[in-house]
Protein backbone atom coordinates (compact mmCIF):
# COMPACT_ATOMS: atom_id res chain seq x y z
CA UNK A 1 0.00 0.00 0.00
CA UNK A 2 1.51 3.32 -1.07
CA UNK A 3 1.15 6.33 1.21
CA UNK A 4 -0.12 9.48 -0.55
CA UNK A 5 2.53 11.75 1.05
CA UNK A 6 5.28 9.65 -0.54
CA UNK A 7 3.46 9.35 -3.87
CA UNK A 8 3.37 13.13 -4.23
CA UNK A 9 7.18 13.14 -4.35
CA UNK A 10 7.63 10.42 -6.94
CA UNK A 11 8.33 12.69 -9.94
CA UNK A 12 10.83 14.74 -7.92
CA UNK A 13 12.75 11.61 -6.96
CA UNK A 14 12.61 10.11 -10.45
CA UNK A 15 14.29 13.27 -11.77
CA UNK A 16 16.79 13.43 -8.91
CA UNK A 17 17.66 9.73 -9.02
CA UNK A 18 18.07 9.77 -12.79
CA UNK A 19 20.38 12.77 -12.58
CA UNK A 20 22.46 11.11 -9.85
CA UNK A 21 22.78 7.90 -11.85
CA UNK A 22 23.82 9.76 -15.00
CA UNK A 23 26.29 12.00 -13.17
CA UNK A 24 27.96 8.97 -11.60
CA UNK A 25 29.38 8.30 -15.05
CA UNK A 26 30.97 11.74 -15.03
CA UNK A 27 32.96 10.85 -11.94
CA UNK A 28 34.26 7.70 -13.61
CA UNK A 29 35.54 9.91 -16.44
CA UNK A 30 37.19 12.17 -13.84
CA UNK A 31 39.05 9.23 -12.30
CA UNK A 32 40.21 8.04 -15.72
CA UNK A 33 41.44 11.55 -16.59
CA UNK A 34 43.29 11.70 -13.30
CA UNK A 35 44.89 8.32 -13.86
CA UNK A 36 45.98 9.28 -17.37
CA UNK A 37 47.42 12.56 -16.12
CA UNK A 38 49.00 10.75 -13.17
CA UNK A 39 47.49 13.49 -11.05
CA UNK A 40 45.98 11.29 -8.36
CA UNK A 41 46.97 8.48 -6.04
CA UNK A 42 44.88 5.86 -4.29
CA UNK A 43 44.81 7.95 -1.11
CA UNK A 44 43.59 11.01 -2.98
CA UNK A 45 40.89 8.99 -4.74
CA UNK A 46 39.69 7.60 -1.40
CA UNK A 47 39.59 11.09 0.09
CA UNK A 48 38.28 13.15 -2.82
CA UNK A 49 36.96 10.90 -5.62
CA UNK A 50 35.14 7.98 -4.05
CA UNK A 51 32.99 10.19 -1.77
CA UNK A 52 31.58 11.90 -4.86
CA UNK A 53 30.45 8.52 -6.20
CA UNK A 54 29.03 7.70 -2.77
CA UNK A 55 27.05 10.97 -2.66
CA UNK A 56 25.65 10.36 -6.15
CA UNK A 57 24.82 6.80 -5.10
CA UNK A 58 23.27 8.05 -1.86
CA UNK A 59 21.06 10.40 -3.87
CA UNK A 60 19.96 7.50 -6.06
CA UNK A 61 19.32 5.22 -3.06
CA UNK A 62 17.49 7.96 -1.19
CA UNK A 63 15.33 8.54 -4.27
CA UNK A 64 14.49 4.84 -4.35
CA UNK A 65 13.81 4.74 -0.61
CA UNK A 66 11.31 7.59 -0.70
CA UNK A 67 9.69 6.22 -3.87
CA UNK A 68 9.31 2.72 -2.40
CA UNK A 69 5.79 1.53 -1.53
CA UNK A 70 6.23 1.60 2.25
CA UNK A 71 3.58 -0.20 4.30
CA UNK A 72 4.11 2.15 7.22
CA UNK A 73 5.64 5.55 7.79
CA UNK A 74 7.56 4.41 10.92
CA UNK A 75 9.35 1.76 8.85
CA UNK A 76 10.32 4.37 6.27
CA UNK A 77 11.46 6.70 9.07
CA UNK A 78 13.67 4.01 10.59
CA UNK A 79 15.23 3.23 7.21
CA UNK A 80 15.94 6.89 6.49
CA UNK A 81 17.46 7.32 9.96
CA UNK A 82 19.77 4.34 9.49
CA UNK A 83 20.74 5.69 6.07
CA UNK A 84 21.55 9.12 7.53
CA UNK A 85 23.63 7.56 10.31
CA UNK A 86 25.52 5.42 7.78
CA UNK A 87 26.29 8.57 5.77
CA UNK A 88 27.67 10.35 8.84
CA UNK A 89 29.83 7.34 9.75
CA UNK A 90 31.13 7.22 6.19
CA UNK A 91 32.10 10.90 6.38
CA UNK A 92 34.19 10.16 9.47
CA UNK A 93 36.10 7.55 7.48
CA UNK A 94 36.54 9.93 4.53
CA UNK A 95 37.83 12.61 6.90
CA UNK A 96 40.43 10.11 8.10
CA UNK A 97 41.48 9.44 4.48
CA UNK A 98 41.65 13.17 3.73
CA UNK A 99 43.97 13.73 6.69
CA UNK A 100 46.25 10.82 5.71
CA UNK A 101 46.69 11.56 1.99
CA UNK A 102 49.60 13.81 1.06
CA UNK A 103 48.78 14.67 -2.57
CA UNK A 104 46.64 17.69 -1.86
CA UNK A 105 46.35 20.18 0.98
CA UNK A 106 42.65 20.95 1.47
CA UNK A 107 41.46 24.52 1.84
CA UNK A 108 38.26 25.84 3.44
CA UNK A 109 36.20 25.24 0.29
CA UNK A 110 37.25 21.56 0.30
CA UNK A 111 36.21 21.07 3.92
CA UNK A 112 32.91 22.83 3.22
CA UNK A 113 31.98 20.82 0.12
CA UNK A 114 33.46 17.47 1.12
CA UNK A 115 32.49 17.33 4.79
CA UNK A 116 30.27 20.13 6.10
CA UNK A 117 27.57 20.12 3.41
CA UNK A 118 27.34 16.32 3.09
CA UNK A 119 27.31 16.14 6.89
CA UNK A 120 24.37 18.55 6.98
CA UNK A 121 22.57 16.39 4.42
CA UNK A 122 23.10 13.13 6.29
CA UNK A 123 22.26 14.74 9.64
CA UNK A 124 19.08 16.14 8.09
CA UNK A 125 18.06 12.56 7.35
CA UNK A 126 18.31 11.79 11.06
CA UNK A 127 15.96 14.71 11.71
CA UNK A 128 13.66 13.53 8.92
CA UNK A 129 13.53 10.11 10.57
CA UNK A 130 12.57 11.69 13.89
CA UNK A 131 9.88 13.96 12.44
CA UNK A 132 8.46 11.76 9.67
CA UNK A 133 5.76 10.19 11.85
CA UNK A 134 4.87 13.50 13.53
CA UNK A 135 5.11 16.02 10.67
CA UNK A 136 5.17 13.92 7.52
CA UNK A 137 4.68 16.76 5.04
CA UNK A 138 7.51 18.91 6.41
CA UNK A 139 9.81 15.94 6.94
CA UNK A 140 9.45 14.95 3.30
CA UNK A 141 10.65 18.41 2.31
CA UNK A 142 13.66 17.77 4.55
CA UNK A 143 14.34 14.46 2.79
CA UNK A 144 14.02 16.17 -0.60
CA UNK A 145 16.38 18.94 0.46
CA UNK A 146 18.86 16.39 1.76
CA UNK A 147 18.84 14.44 -1.50
CA UNK A 148 19.12 17.61 -3.59
CA UNK A 149 22.03 18.85 -1.47
CA UNK A 150 23.88 15.56 -1.98
CA UNK A 151 23.37 15.86 -5.73
CA UNK A 152 24.65 19.45 -5.76
CA UNK A 153 27.65 18.45 -3.62
CA UNK A 154 28.43 15.64 -6.06
CA UNK A 155 28.20 17.96 -9.06
CA UNK A 156 30.43 20.56 -7.42
CA UNK A 157 33.01 18.03 -6.28
CA UNK A 158 33.14 16.32 -9.68
CA UNK A 159 33.66 19.70 -11.38
CA UNK A 160 36.29 20.64 -8.80
CA UNK A 161 38.15 17.40 -9.46
CA UNK A 162 38.04 17.87 -13.24
CA UNK A 163 39.39 21.41 -13.06
CA UNK A 164 42.06 20.42 -10.54
CA UNK A 165 43.27 17.56 -12.74
CA UNK A 166 43.17 19.68 -15.90
CA UNK A 167 45.07 22.56 -14.32
CA UNK A 168 47.60 20.27 -12.65
CA UNK A 169 48.23 18.42 -15.92
CA UNK A 170 48.57 21.74 -17.77
CA UNK A 171 50.99 23.09 -15.15
CA UNK A 172 53.08 19.89 -15.31
CA UNK A 173 53.28 20.14 -19.10
CA UNK A 174 54.24 23.82 -18.87
CA UNK A 175 56.97 23.01 -16.35
CA UNK A 176 58.52 20.41 -18.68
CA UNK A 177 58.20 22.56 -21.84
CA UNK A 178 60.42 25.67 -21.55
CA UNK A 179 58.93 27.13 -24.77
CA UNK A 180 55.43 27.36 -23.30
CA UNK A 181 54.15 30.83 -22.32
CA UNK A 182 53.85 31.74 -18.61
CA UNK A 183 50.57 30.67 -17.03
CA UNK A 184 48.11 32.75 -15.03
CA UNK A 185 48.03 31.20 -11.56
CA UNK A 186 44.37 32.00 -10.78
CA UNK A 187 41.93 29.11 -10.76
CA UNK A 188 38.87 29.36 -13.04
CA UNK A 189 36.96 26.91 -10.86
CA UNK A 190 36.90 29.13 -7.78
Amino acid sequence: MEHPPFAAWETFYVILGSAAAALTGLQFVVVVLGAEARAVTRGAIRAWGTPTIIHFGATLILSCMVSAPWRSIPTAATSLGIFGLAGLLYLIRVHWHARRQADYTPVFEDWLWHFVLPGISYFALLLVAFFLTRHTHGALFGAGGSALLLLIVGIHNAWDAVTYIALRDHEQQAATDPASPPQNQSSPAS
